[in-house]
């Protein structure tokens, strides 16, 4: 099996890779203080474990879990016993290992991940469904407007109306976010706060909790922001 260290404290990083190094057929291939620079190597590379700290600077491990596409199994490693019951909410999460970890408990969760690799098939990654049609049309004043996909940069709520801005133009629609969101592909658009749907590929940059899109900047709120950095290809 191989494995990652996620943990923004060196020493608890140190700690866990001797006690990997104790077990013959566990391989670290890679430790990080940075939850993102996890996340972009996980983009690129496939491993069987990820021991994970909970509390970490702007990221959380939960935050974290929860941008993982098609994740490996997790065992998470920290000095708190409060998130025990909310950890085994996530599938992917096979153990809570408590600070100190001794060698004794440690075996015991690398049996864990063992079974549960075995019981558990990988399972492929799924493909977005293909557009259907690539156009809206909206209602303004008894006519109906055609929008292609691909011009709307953002919506935004506005009380009972929501404000669709194209590249060149505004909109303002009698309608709500819900329901123009069940009209949009899922593979361009994403919600990213309660006021907000983006097109995500319209992002120019992304900076602490807000995007760029043209000369707007939008929140990020804080349950929607896994899945934004699920989606993005980090290099």
């Amino acid at each position: 099996m191989n494995c990652i260290i996620v943990d923004d404290e060196a020493t608890a990083r140190l700690i866990v890779n001797q006690l990997c190094a104790s077990i013959p057929d566990l391989d670290v291939i890679d430790e990080f203080s940075s939850a993102i620079d996890a996340i972009k190597f996980l983009n690129q590379q496939t491993v069987d474990v990820i021991f994970l700290d909970i509390h970490m600077p702007g990221f959380t491990g939960f935050d974290f879990v929860q941008t993982l596409k098609n994740s490996p199994k997790i065992v998470l490693t920290t000095s708190d016993t409060n998130f025990a019951i909310a950890a085994y909410e996530y599938e992917a999460i096979v153990d809570y290992l408590v600070k100190p970890i001794t060698q004794e408990r440690f075996e015991k969760s690398i049996q864990k991940v063992k079974n549960s690799l075995a019981q558990q098939p990988r399972i492929a990654s799924n493909k977005p469904n293909s557009l259907v049609g690539d156009e809206l049309y909206i209602n303004i004043d008894r006519r109906l407007i055609k929008l292609k996909f691909d011009e709307i940069l953002l919506i935004e709520a506005k009380g009972d109306y929501i404000d669709v801005k194209t590249e060149k133009e505004l909109h303002r629609v009698h309608n709500t976010l819900k329901k123009i969101k069940e009209k949009l592909p899922e593979e361009l658009f994403l919600q990213i706060h309660r006021s907000y749907i983006i097109n995500f590929t319209k992002i120019i940059d992304i900076e602490d909790n807000s995007v760029l899109i043209d000369k707007n900047v939008v929140p990020i709120s804080r349950s929607n922001r896994p899945e934004l950095m699920r989606r993005l290809n980090l290099l």
